[in-house]
C-alpha cells in the first residue's frame, strides 16, 4: 500500500484527529532510512515538473494546512528544493486585506491559481473560511456550513478544467507545538517567527481540532483528496508529502508535446 492510500481521507468517512498519532511514521523506519527515498523523490519531482511544464495542458495545486508551527513553511522549503522556480508559485494566505474582504471569500483564491504547466502551492487557503471564521464566530454557523458544498463545487470545477488538487493537513500534537513555540522563544534566530496571536490561539486547540475534522470529512473528495500527514517528525513530514506528490504526478503522467514541425528538415549550418 502506497503512502497515498495510507494517509488519504476516504470520501464520506468520519475523521477523528485524536485517533491519529502525530508522531507515527508509517512506511518509514527512521530519519536515516528516509534520506535515500526522500532524495529519490525530490529527483523524481524535478523530472515530473519539467514534463508538466513542457506539456503545458494541466496544473497541480498543492494545499497546505495545519495548526500554527505545524511546519508548512518547512515543508515548502524542503519539498520544493529541486523544483524550477519558473514553474512554481507559492502563495501565503494571511488575514484578508480590505480589498479581499470587499469580494467573496473565493476571489483571492481564484487570483492565485496556477497556470497550465505550473505548480501552485497554497500556504493556508480557502479552508481558512471554514476554520478561523468558525472558531472565532466571524460569520454565522449557517454561512460557514454552506461553504463546504461551495468549496467542493469550486474544486470540482478546477479539476474538470485541468487542475489536479492535492491537500495536506500537517498533523502535530499540542505538546509538539508547545515545544516548537519554546524553540522560537529561546533561539534568537527564530524570534522573527514569533507572533503573540499564535500563542493566544493555543487556547482554541480543541475548537480548531473539531473544525479541521469537519473540513477533512466534508471536503475530501475523489477530485480533491485530503491527506493527514503525521508531522511531529519533520523528516517524516517531508518524506510523506514528497511521496504523495510523486504518486500523484505519476498518475497524471505528463508527456512532452510532439514537435509541430518536421525535425528531419532542420539543418544546422
Amino acid at each position: 500500500m502506497g503512502f497515498s492510500e495510507q494517509l488519504r481521507v476516504r470520501p464520506g468517512s468520519k475523521v477523528r484527529i485524536t485517533d491519529r498519532d502525530a508522531s507515527r511514521t508509517p512506511g518509514a523506519r527512521s530519519k536515516r532510512a528516509a534520506e535515500a527515498p526522500l532524495a529519490k523523490n525530490l529527483a523524481k519531482l524535478e523530472a515530473l515538473q519539467y514534463r508538466l511544464y513542457a506539456e503545458s495542458r494541466r496544473a497541480l495545486l498543492i494545499v497546505l494546512q495545519g495548526m500554527d508551527a505545524a511546519g508548512k513553511d518547512g515543508a515548502i522549503r524542503h519539498v520544493t528544493s529541486g523544483l524550477n522556480p519558473q514553474g512554481c508559485d507559492v502563495t501565503p494566505f494571511k488575514q484578508p486585506s480590505g480589498e479581499e474582504l470587499s469580494h467573496d471569500y473565493l476571489w483571492r483564491i481564484h487570483r492565485a491559481l496556477p497556470a497550465r504547466g505550473d505548480f501552485g502551492i497554497f500556504n493556508r487557503s480557502h479552508y481558512e473560511d471554514v476554520l478561523v471564521v468558525r472558531v472565532h464566530s466571524i460569520v454565522p454557523k449557517a454561512e460557514w456550513k454552506r461553504r463546504y458544498a461551495e468549496i467542493n463545487a469550486f474544486e470540482r470545477t478546477l479539476s474538470e478544467n485541468g487542475t489536479t488538487i492535492v491537500k495536506f493537513f500537517l498533523h502535530i500534537s499540542s505538546d509538539e507545538q508547545k515545544r516548537r513555540f519554546q524553540e522560537r522563544l529561546t533561539d534568537p534566530r527564530r524570534h522573527w517567527k514569533i507572533n503573540p496571536a499564535d500563542f493566544e490561539e493555543r487556547k482554541y486547540w480543541k475548537d480548531y481540532r473539531r473544525a479541521y475534522e469537519d473540513a477533512l470529512a466534508e471536503c475530501s473528495t475523489d477530485w480533491a483528496p485530503w491527506y493527514v500527514i503525521p508531522a511531529d517528525h519533520k523528516w517524516y513530514r517531508n518524506l510523506a508529502i514528497s511521496q504523495v506528490l510523486v504518486e500523484t504526478l505519476e498518475d497524471m503522467d505528463p508527456q512532452f508535446p510532439k514537435p509541430k514541425f518536421d525535425m528531419k528538415k532542420i539543418r544546422l549550418e
